[in-house]
């Protein structure tokens, strides 16, 4: 007999270990790689150059479809996106919501079949970096939709009744948010605190999520919720398909932040809400494997729309610069501000390098790119912010003034400083640049964990030890011997990258050969120097994941190069951009490598445990703190809401 529907049994957050936090992210990992990876090949030591050259290409047909959207969006961006009112008004006119749903802007990556445009990832991200060009904010309205929302995992892992249903919806009508931060659980989902108790076929759900992107105005929401293990019931973090509309779902506020300042953002609470056992998606327990599986090619939306921040700040760099007169000359032909749009430049071209051909790579579905779309979405976001910021600093004065401001009194109406605003929640979206280390750095060392891990491993018994000992050392005879010489020594190697009358990359890519089996060889030794101690050298593992993430850029930029070249397209000048930036990024490279051994670690470590003691709270001193009263997290005790309603459906 099913229990009353009033007196639910809703379990506490869970009190978890940190050892017990990482089993449950470890368990939700995809432990195996059937499809070959260039992005882990290169953390091993192996330059894979076959697995991305020759670049990848789409098929004529999805190039004809993607660019005939393309054209579509492009106009109506044009004729009916006011960016300015937007950002005045903190709100997506719902005329331009209702113009997108026409376009078939919300189907762009669901299947014809189901109503939707059936777009490329490639052409999905281009369509991104164009209208998040316009409007960040209706980019991250569309992504939110389709890269996590509802969408993407019903694609993956939803039964043919799940698709059916939702998807014709949402290709069409209804937009879709993804749930899974809490008030006080981030990116510990072991902490997860909504729960989803079994009621006869249903499940009640109960908990308060936080930072609900597209929440506010919602039709459909996947939810994770901690199903209790019960008779019958496996139990663990599961997904759900939840009606916005439904009884007992409150958006108790809409978030407002520095930028993105039109993204329906919001703290939605759940109080016995009742979801049928048919829009679980995937058996209970696969929730948190579903979160990970979906932002795999999911992450590429996010650096997508730094490409188009890095092309608008181009753009802008070179007219002002050309305009703009200090000493007699443009401020361009100043060395102090020529390096700066250089940088802007040769990284634009690198990063939509990146995401053009981890797009291409998800398309064909050759390769597995989970650590390829991470570094994109890590370096994307990182480089983009830094772009936006030596915008901002060419443009002086003018650059910290609002776009309104500068209208008011007659000038170009720039919103560079909007751009700054908008472009910094990227190194936290979807993963901190922290996390993303770290979920990097655990699938670079995968290979050593996988003969080596009962080595370090506290927990196993001596025989398991030996066995791994003895695993370790056929591994590593026969791979360390790999890493001391390779194709980086030989001169003429990839002669294909010096074409006659271009730049020659060739000794980019052969340094980059050489860089990668340093790198695996930095692994190692720090391996062997650390054992169980390595996932605690954070800093080490993002040196780590941060040298790997410029040999990427490297690579993938020389490609990219030489495709343009093959293809007649501007060759000349990417083969220009690519030498630049490989130049650059080589300089980031030596510093990387030499920061792994000589840095401020552990004297950091003893100044923040000063910090936290108080041992210098003296420092502190002569301010005053603005902040207001209350807690530092909120309250997010299960119940009936005593909010009102601040859900606003666009239909």
């Amino acid at each position: 007999m099913s229990a009353p529907h009033n007196t639910p049994q809703v379990p506490k957050a869970p009190k978890v270990t940190e050892r017990e936090a990482r089993r449950v992210a470890e368990a939700a990992r995809e432990q195996d790689w059937r499809k070959p990876s260039f992005a882990k090949e290169l953390f091993l030591g192996r330059f894979r150059l076959d697995l991305i050259h020759p670049h990848p290409l789409p098929p004529p047909d999805d190039i004809r479809r993607g660019e005939e959207f393309l054209a579509r969006l492009r106009t109506f961006c044009e004729e009916h996106v006011d960016s300015a009112r937007i950002e005045r008004e903190a709100k997506i006119p719902d005329e331009v919501v209702d113009g997108l749903k026409r376009l078939g802007a919300l189907g762009m990556k669901i299947e014809t079949k189901y109503g939707g445009l059936g777009l490329t990832q490639v052409y999905y991200n281009k369509a991104l970096a164009l209208v998040g060009s316009a409007s960040p904010a209706i980019g991250a309205l569309l992504s939110a939709h389709q890269s996590i929302g509802v969408p993407q995992p019903l694609k993956i892992f939803g039964t043919q009744e799940q698709k059916d249903a939702f998807l014709p919806r949402l290709a069409t009508t209804d937009i879709s948010a993804f749930l899974l931060t809490e008030p006080d659980v981030g990116s510990d989902p072991a902490r997860l605190a909504t729960t989803a108790v079994p009621d006869g076929n249903d499940y009640l759900l109960d908990g308060v999520k936080l930072w609900t992107t597209n929440g506010v105005v919602a039709d459909l929401l996947v939810v994770m919720a901690r199903v209790p293990a019960s008779e019958g019931h496996p139990g663990g973090i599961t997904a759900f398909v939840v009606d916005a509309d439904a009884p007992g779902v409150t958006v108790e506020h809409r978030n407002a932040f520095m930028g993105l300042r039109g993204i329906e953002n919001g703290v939605t609470r759940f109080h016995q809400v009742r979801v049928p056992s048919a829009n679980r998606i995937g058996p209970e327990g696969a929730g948190l494997k579903i979160a990970l599986t979906t932002l795999n090619t999911g992450r590429l939306s996010l650096p997508a729309m730094c490409v188009g921040a890095g092309k608008w700040c181009l753009k802008i760099a070179r007219e002002w610069s050309a305009v703009r007169e200090q000493w007699g000359r443009p401020v361009a032909k100043h060395e102090a501000v020529g390096a700066k749009i250089s940088f802007i430049a040769a990284t634009t071209f690198a990063l939509e390098a990146i995401v053009d051909l981890s797009s291409q790579m998800a398309d064909e579905d050759r390769n597995d790119i989970r650590i390829e779309a991470a570094l994109a979405k890590l370096y994307g976001s990182e480089m983009g912010w830094l772009i936006a910021d030596e915008l901002v600093q060419i443009r002086g004065g003018r650059g910290f003034e609002t776009a309104e401001s500068l209208a008011a009194r007659g000038e170009r109406a720039v919103p560079a400083e909007q751009m700054l605003r908008d472009m910094r929640i990227n190194r936290i979206f979807e993963g901190s640049t922290e996390i993303m280390h770290l979920l990097i750095a655990r699938e670079a060392v995968d290979a050593h964990l996988k003969v080596a891990g009962d080595i370090i491993d506290p927990e196993k018994a001596l025989a398991d030890k030996a066995r791994a000992g003895a695993n370790a050392a056929v591994f590593y005879a026969r791979w360390l011997p790999q890493l001391v010489t390779g194709a980086g020594q030989l001169p003429r190697t990839y002669g294909e990258f010096n074409p006659p009358g271009h730049r020659d990359l060739s000794g980019h890519l052969r340094y980059v050969e050489r860089s990668s089996r340093k790198l695996a060889r930095s692994t190692f030794y720090a391996m062997s120097r650390w054992q169980g101690r390595m996932e605690t050298k954070q800093g080490f593992l993002g040196r780590i994941v941060d040298i790997g993430a410029e040999l990427f850029a490297m690579s993938a930029a020389c490609v990219r190069a030489e495709h343009l070249r093959g293809a007649g397209e501007h060759g000349r000048e990417a083969y220009q951009l690519a030498d630049a930036f490989c130049e650059q990024a080589r300089i980031r490279v030596e510093e990387l490598f030499g920061r792994l051994w000589s840095n401020t670690d552990d004297l950091d470590r003893r100044v923040v445990d000063g910090v936290l003691s108080g041992t210098y709270a003296w420092l502190e001193e002569g301010v005053i703190d603005p902040s207001g009263e209350g807690p530092w997290i909120a309250d997010a005790t299960p119940g009936p809401s005593a909010r009102d309603n601040q859900h606003r459906p666009v239909r």
